[in-house]
């Protein structure tokens, strides 16, 4: 048997003066705050650039320190994020075992790892990369730390649409890691990766909206029916296939990538429009099944990113 604690949303944990802090406990916290599994997604966009920034095998020592790098970039981003957002994260049951909500990590010790990961992820790029990718990752974190933690997620149901930039930086980061320049294909998978967070976010959206909702945070199924919320994903994915197709008429990649793109952007959009059918019919709860478009499009990218890869060594 397992005992599960059991408290309401909003409770912060805070360990007594002097508490028991297990160190084991605390260095799980402290990789909780950089968000780890949102960082596999990042890396999983950032590699397989690199291969197509080579059209071959890239310098694995140089894969090697980008991914570390993008790692404690992005650590830094998330955990200044948490810093930021601890009073609503003690608010939502999603967020309400995070390090700082529940005292493992106390909120000056959160400011200082975070900061402290920002200007070491800066230097590690600059001195082991180059400085194009030094400044790229600095202007992501800073991206999403300010405009969106700070400025645009309380404040705009358009919140995730502009604030995702930062995640497509990744595209950015590992084209110019390999060439120290960006090119129109670093521009096209920044797009697709634009237009793929939105429709990728609001499913998860819908299915937490009353966390949302509870905070004051204004994400568009908090503001918006679940009919207009459906259309929405419809367009942004349909505008994500089509921005996916074109670096092959450019002649970046060939037959291998488009097959990809096809055959995983036709299920994409089949995925899509049964939500949006489902939405239409007026159905709720579990009947909506939203959360299988959040699952697809995590196995999306990653195929499509996959076959980026792969595709220069079959031309």
């Amino acid at each position: 048997m397992t005992a599960v604690e059991s408290r309401p949303a909003g409770v912060v944990l805070t360990p007594s003066p002097g508490g028991h802090r297990p160190f084991g406990a605390r260095v799980k916290a402290f990789v909780a705050l950089t968000k780890p599994r949102i960082i596999e997604l990042l890396l999983i966009t950032t590699v397989p650039v690199m291969f197509l920034a080579a059209q071959s095998v890239p310098d694995m020592w140089l894969v090697f320190v980008t991914c570390v790098g993008g790692y404690l970039s992005a650590g830094g981003a998330n955990a200044l994020n948490m810093y930021i957002d601890r009073d609503i994260d003690a608010m939502m049951d999603r967020t309400s075992q995070r390090p700082l909500v529940t005292g493992m990590v106390s909120p000056r010790e959160g400011l200082v790892f975070g900061l402290a990961l920002a200007v070491i992820s800066t230097l590690w790029f600059g001195l082991l990369v180059n400085w194009l990718s030094a400044a790229l990752a600095l202007g992501a974190l800073l991206f999403y730390v300010v405009v969106y933690t700070m400025i645009l997620k309380r404040r705009t149901s358009q919140n995730i649409v502009w604030g995702g930039i930062a995640g497509c930086m990744p595209v950015f980061i590992g084209w110019s890691a390999v060439t120290n320049s960006l090119s129109w294909a670093a521009v096209i998978l920044f797009l697709v990766m634009f237009f793929w967070t939105p429709p990728h976010y609001w499913p998860l959206s819908m299915k937490v909206r009353e966390d949302y909702a509870r905070v004051g945070v204004p994400m568009l199924p908090v503001v918006a029916s679940n009919r207009v919320v459906a259309r929405q994903i419809v367009l942004y994915s349909w505008v994500m296939v089509a921005v996916s197709l074109l670096l092959t008429p450019l002649g970046y990649t060939g037959w291998f990538y488009t097959s990809v793109a096809l055959v995983a952007g036709g299920w994409w959009l089949w995925e899509a429009h049964g939500l949006q059918s489902r939405a239409k019919s007026g159905a709720t709860g579990a009947k909506l099944k939203e959360m299988r478009l959040f699952h697809w499009s995590i196995t999306y990218v990653s195929l499509l990113f996959v076959a980026v890869a792969v595709d220069p060594f079959l031309r």
